[in-house]
């Protein structure tokens, strides 16, 4: 059977060397260009042909989940604080979702399986909420660092806890969302590799790849939530310290 974590492996499409610098453009990178493509044409289409009062399809979909984005902020963020961050979180979930779905079409290439592409979202992220937290706090940002309500004598103790529990938070992020999307996709392959290794045996492993595929596509959904909802959350913890 095929080594099932042969789809996780980058290769170079297109090699380019400048110099000591690797330019090339690997699957993963048409990959991100294919997401990028994808969502630009979802909202670039409508506009060039103006939006309607009377939505048709694709305008109907793009209002729900920009309904549904902006609801999520107003909750995790604050309605007024919110509308800043609502490009952001909108390009963040949209993005995450049409990388989880390229992975599902067959001989495509899923970035969000590889844990430098979501260790660097949620880096990115994390230096994000410190740079919104010391701009609106300055100093007195520092005091995320203290539980309220909590006896001084424990300030000490509880200072480096709750550095720890910040610094934990990117590694989290990047490796829930890494993690979920590496496994479904291992277990649809090995699942694909018995189903064709045998036509006696191959229909009971055939049924169960059509039943875990459909739930990947949900799982697709839902990791892209659980991953943009975790950074409205952390915003708005910078934002109003606890």
């Amino acid at each position: 059977m095929e080594n099932p974590l042969h789809h996780f492996e980058v290769h170079n499409i297109i090699p380019i060397h400048i110099g000591g610098l690797d330019l090339s453009i690997s699957n993963a990178v048409i990959a991100m260009w294919v997401g990028l493509a994808l969502i630009g044409s979802m909202f670039v289409f409508p506009a060039n042909r103006g939006l309607s009062l009377v939505p048709g399809k694709l305008q109907s979909v793009l209002e729900i989940a920009m309904e549904f984005i902006r609801n999520m902020v107003n909750e995790f963020i604050g309605e007024e604080e919110g509308k800043k961050y609502i490009p952001f979180i909108a390009s963040l979930f949209l993005f995450i979702l049409a990388c989880n779905l390229i992975g599902m079409v067959p001989g495509s290439y899923t970035i969000t399986c590889q844990i430098v592409v979501t260790g660097v979202f949620a880096v990115g992220i994390f230096i994000m909420t410190l740079i919104i937290g010391f701009s609106k706090h300055g100093l007195h940002f520092l005091g995320i660092l203290i539980p309220p309500g909590i006896p001084k004598v424990l300030i000490p103790l509880m200072i480096p806890i709750e550095i720890i529990s910040m610094v934990a938070r990117p590694v989290s992020l990047s490796v829930r969302l890494f993690a979920n999307m590496t496994a479904g996709h291992t277990i649809l392959a090995v699942l694909f590799g018995l189903a064709m290794s045998s036509l006696m045996i191959g229909w009971l492993p055939f049924g169960f790849t059509v039943a875990i595929n459909g739930l990947e596509i949900a799982i697709a959904f839902i990791q892209a939530y659980i991953f943009t909802i975790l950074t409205c959350v952390y915003i708005g913890d910078v934002i109003h310290l606890h």
